[in-house]
């Protein structure tokens, strides 16, 4: 593919290579995730059921990781994702000056004042 312009004075053209994954996509692979996590965690729940008056250390072993697995899944669904967002560009190009800031004073508002000599 050619990216030379087709002007001299133009600009080259951008490459997007470094794009994003598309929301649809990234949601995707964020529910296999979720979904190959949760069968492990089915997995842990029968292998206890399983063997839980033969061997009970392996059964334990397995409620343990059937009770810490729901966790591990979401973080590991959501790793993804949060690397992938990286540094949002700027949305508006920022002015060299920063802008006047005004000092806003506090106003004590008082009610009315009531005649109370009649």
């Amino acid at each position: 593919m050619n990216t030379r312009p087709w002007r001299r004075d133009a600009a080259p053209a951008k490459s997007i290579t470094a794009a994003r994954t598309g929301l649809t996509r990234d949601l995707r692979g964020r529910q296999r995730r979720y979904l190959a996590a949760m069968l492990v965690r089915t997995a842990c729940v029968v292998v206890m059921a399983a063997t839980w008056n033969r061997w009970p250390a392996v059964a334990v072993g397995a409620l343990a990781g059937a009770a810490l697995i729901p966790y591990v899944a979401v973080v590991v669904a959501q790793a993804g994702w949060r690397q992938q967002r990286g540094a949002r560009p700027a949305l508006a190009p920022q002015p060299d000056e920063p802008a006047a800031r005004v000092v806003l004073e506090p106003t004590l508002i008082l009610p009315p004042e009531r005649n109370t000599a009649a």
